[in-house]
């Protein structure tokens, strides 16, 4: 039986492949959160953007 490839192998291909393989996080501009898929300004409360829904925990 053949054992599955390591988080870290996988990550390495799909990063070969110009694919995104660490977890996005907020932005900061100023002393606000800045959305990375929106570029919406937040205060720092903020747990998902209002604008466009981005989550950085989905």
């Amino acid at each position: 039986m053949a054992s599955a490839p390591s988080d870290d192998v996988f990550d390495q291909f799909l990063a070969d492949r110009g694919h995104e393989t660490e977890p996005q996080r907020w932005d900061r501009s100023y002393n606000k959160k800045q959305c990375p898929d929106c570029g919406a300004l937040h205060d720092d409360d903020a747990v998902t953007c209002t604008v466009c829904g981005w989550d950085p925990y989905a």
